[in-house]
């Protein structure tokens, strides 16, 4: 098996022009990377990082869930520390206000519509980058409230100069922001696809070396500490494979509903009847469930933990404890919100009416389902099914790390791994990303990486 592959990744750079798409892909990723690690100008970084280091639990937080995304740039008061979150979050906007506008609705059924929307989330992602670099201008002049007490100061400016380390700051992360965009939007064209995902992947996969330490770490503590021993490994072994399996199999999963299309004239033309399925993937909403819960849930925590300080009111303080990270209250909601977004997202970008209406109008049914209304009412049955189904697994996928972290004592940079938005991103990324090389060498009748599968059916 390891041979198979090692063959086809040799063909891949048989083919001129995937090699230098693949080449191309690497150079622009490298960028990214340098992006992650380059500091804004008048910003102690390396402060900022020691104090992250220092506080591993840091990744259990909304500000750790958003290092994550930027590949570890924000705790370097990098130019990139917005990373590409503000184009995504535009994206996800629109997507969002495109299924309850109806003038958005009925722009993206137009032509050139979907431009106009594209056009739109740049300006959009523009806005969020100048309000987001804004807060975290300011948020790096008193870190002591973002981060924790026992920082330090980390603006080199004195305070004769504060507003024009303000603006220098917001103009350079709104214009790293643009520029991993643009780069995102470049590999897209020109290397192997899945550009903006490939970004995020990156910044993902670049905690693998400190992944590795924790490891370490786990297992030869030190003198006078007692470490872990080989059951833990071949649990965590099987653990990590049965997880990667899990998240393969739910994310590759679908239900092949049966369409038939009638024969039908248009003009002198004569359109011959056949069969095909509709796929309704079960993991219809991806990610965006669990990074809406875990956003949301930190909100509570933090607003009454500070009321409960101010005001000295014990409830508050109580309810906030009971939470944190990891308790039984807090994983509680969590699988309860995941549930919900779950159904949400798929309640507003699976328009059955449309898809329906779609059909009839191509000649198309369901067999044994009436056109029309029947359709609709079948495939929004057919999908609360499934959706449940990808929701459990959803749940699972996102406790696992934090039952890890909070209740077995693995490092978090060791738990992100076994679960939650870094697995799912990371496989859901290579996945495309191979089949995107696959259709390349399928057109030169090279071997592909699923060659025993159904490609070697179609030969």
């Amino acid at each position: 098996m390891i041979a198979a592959i090692a063959n086809t990744f040799s063909n891949c750079f048989k083919i001129p022009e995937l090699r230098s798409r693949i080449f191309f892909t690497l150079v622009v990723l490298a960028i990214c990377r340098m992006m992650a690690v380059l500091r804004i100008p008048g910003l102690d970084g390396a402060v900022l990082k020691a104090f992250f280091d220092s506080h591993a639990g840091g990744s259990s937080s909304l500000l750790g869930m958003y290092s994550l995304f930027t590949g570890g740039a924000l705790e370097h008061c990098a130019i990139g520390a917005l990373g590409i979150m503000p184009y995504i979050s535009a994206t996800i906007i629109l997507q969002l206000m495109t299924a309850v506008v109806p003038q958005l609705s009925k722009l993206v059924r137009e032509e050139g519509g979907r431009t106009k929307i594209i056009q739109y989330g740049r300006y959009l992602t523009v806005l969020l980058c100048l309000g987001q670099g804004a807060a975290m201008a300011m948020g790096w002049e008193r870190p002591e409230k973002i981060f924790g007490e026992g920082i330090g100061r980390l603006v080199l400016y004195p305070d004769t100069w504060i507003w024009w380390y303000r603006v220098q700051t917001i103009l350079i992360l709104t214009t790293g922001t643009m520029l991993l965009m643009w780069l995102g939007e470049q590999i897209t064209e020109r290397g192997i696809g899945n550009g903006v995902s490939l970004i995020i992947t990156i910044g993902i996969l670049a905690r693998l070396p400190a992944a590795g330490q924790g490891v370490f770490d786990m297992f030869f503590p030190g003198e006078g500490l007692e470490g872990k021993n080989i059951g833990h490994a071949i649990a965590l072994v099987l653990l990590l494979g049965g997880v990667i399996a899990g998240v393969i199999a739910i994310t590759q999963a679908q239900r092949k509903v049966p369409v038939q299309y009638a024969q039908r004239a248009v003009g002198r033309k004569v359109y011959a009847g056949g069969t095909s399925f509709m796929p309704l993937r079960v993991n219809y909403a991806g990610v965006m469930p669990i990074i809406f819960a875990q956003a949301i849930l930190m909100f509570p925590q933090n607003i009454l933990e500070s009321l409960g300080r101010g005001m000295e009111v014990k409830l508050f303080t109580d309810i906030a404890v009971a939470l944190g990270y990891g308790r039984p209250t807090y994983l509680f909601l969590y699988s309860l919100m995941i549930l919900f977004f779950t159904y949400f997202w798929v309640a507003t970008q699976f328009n059955e009416l449309q898809i329906a209406d779609d059909l009839k109008k191509n000649g198309g049914y369901i067999p044994g389902v009436r056109p029309g209304q029947a359709t609709s009412d079948y495939l929004h049955n057919a999908m609360s099914r499934i959706t449940l189904a990808g929701s459990v697994f959803l749940v699972v996928i996102a406790v696992i790390p934090i039952v890890l972290y909070s209740w077995m004592n693995v490092p978090p940079t060791v738990a992100q791994f076994f679960g939650g938005t870094s697995m799912l991103i990371a496989v859901g990324v290579m996945l495309d990303t191979m089949r995107q090389m696959e259709s390349h060498l399928m057109m030169r009748h090279y071997d592909g990486f699923l060659k025993k599968g159904r490609l070697r059916g179609r030969t």
